[in-house]
């Protein structure tokens, strides 16, 4: 099927994608074959080194606690960075100067700081200048450098989705007499939703994977930081990465699996234009959406 960015291809063109789908198939197969060899190599893949994950006691102790501390981090930035980062999108587009230009200055100042400099602050912050406890103040801080950073992020996004809206629907507000904050709420925020998704799901696997920056500088007992602690235990460095490493492709996967499901479902509902036509009997139709679409006979009331 032809589009405006893929033309349908010809006989030579599909024997050549079929070509280089078994050279990557191929080259794919001889990689992973070289990895397995290696750990072999190595001892990697003696049973005794994989025994401890299939024993719940070590699920239970490290990696449960662990990817329940980030699912609490990943969750928290979340909940927080969402609205906030619609607000400070919206803000970006007011016509007030006095909105616009401060809201870009907080939007391009903290997307400037890389994130892990922001939890860096934000720990020696809570450190100094309040009382909450050393055993809480890594999931604050690690919660305060997500959320000042992708909400930064998700306001670009969230402007760049309505300012993608075609101006009619912009002129048609104004025409109907809605104001700004009307025109937001009920025109476009609504429907650039469904261009939105894809980019904030995959910034919210990005907050879910920054979490281990935490680990890393602070000591949060995150998945990551967890899986350090049962290597040390069992002494099985290489097995406990890769269980990690599919834990959170996992994660992710269900993630973006649910944003695809969501999205799909929001298209769907947005495919029916709600009018309501009523057919009389030997005639079109009545009206469509309160509209008459036939003249009135003479004798109707």
């Amino acid at each position: 099927m032809s589009s405006v960015l893929y033309d349908t291809p010809g006989p030579k063109a599909r024997v050549r994608n079929v070509v280089y789908t078994i050279v990557f198939l191929a080259l794919l197969i001889a990689g992973l074959w070289w990895a397995i060899a290696k750990l072999a190599d190595k001892g990697q893949l003696e049973w005794a080194l994989w025994e401890p994950f299939t024993h719940f006691p070590a699920w239970e102790t490290y990696l449960l606690p662990g990817l329940a501390n980030t699912l609490k981090a990943a969750a928290l930035s979340m909940v927080i960075a969402l609205p906030l980062g619609a607000l400070f999108g919206i803000a970006r587009l007011s016509d007030h100067v006095w909105v616009r230009v401060p809201a870009g200055a907080i939007v391009e100042f903290f997307r400037a700081i890389p994130v892990l400099i922001l939890m860096l602050f934000a720990f020696q912050f809570y450190a100094v200048n309040t009382d909450i406890s050393s055993e809480q103040r890594p999931l604050y801080a690690v919660v305060t450098g997500l959320v000042l950073y992708n909400a930064s992020v998700l306001a670009e996004i969230v402007r760049a989705g309505i300012l993608s809206l075609p101006t009619g629907q912009t002129e048609a507000s104004k025409a109907i007499g809605l104001r700004k904050g009307q025109m937001m709420t009920l025109v476009l925020l609504p429907q650039a939703v469904t261009v939105m998704l894809p980019a904030i799901v995959s910034q919210l696997v990005v907050i879910v994977k920054d979490t281990a920056l935490g680990g890393v500088m602070f000591g949060f007992t995150e998945l990551l930081n967890s899986r350090q602690t049962l290597a040390a235990n069992y002494a099985n460095v290489i097995p406990s990465f890769i269980v990690v490493a599919v834990i959170f492709v996992l994660l992710n996967f269900l993630l973006t699996s649910f944003a695809s499901w969501l999205e799909r479902r929001v298209r769907r509902g947005k495919k029916s234009s709600g009018a309501v036509v009523h057919i009389e009997p030997g005639g079109g139709p009545e009206t469509a959406g309160g509209i008459p679409t036939k003249p009135p006979t003479p004798g109707d009331d």
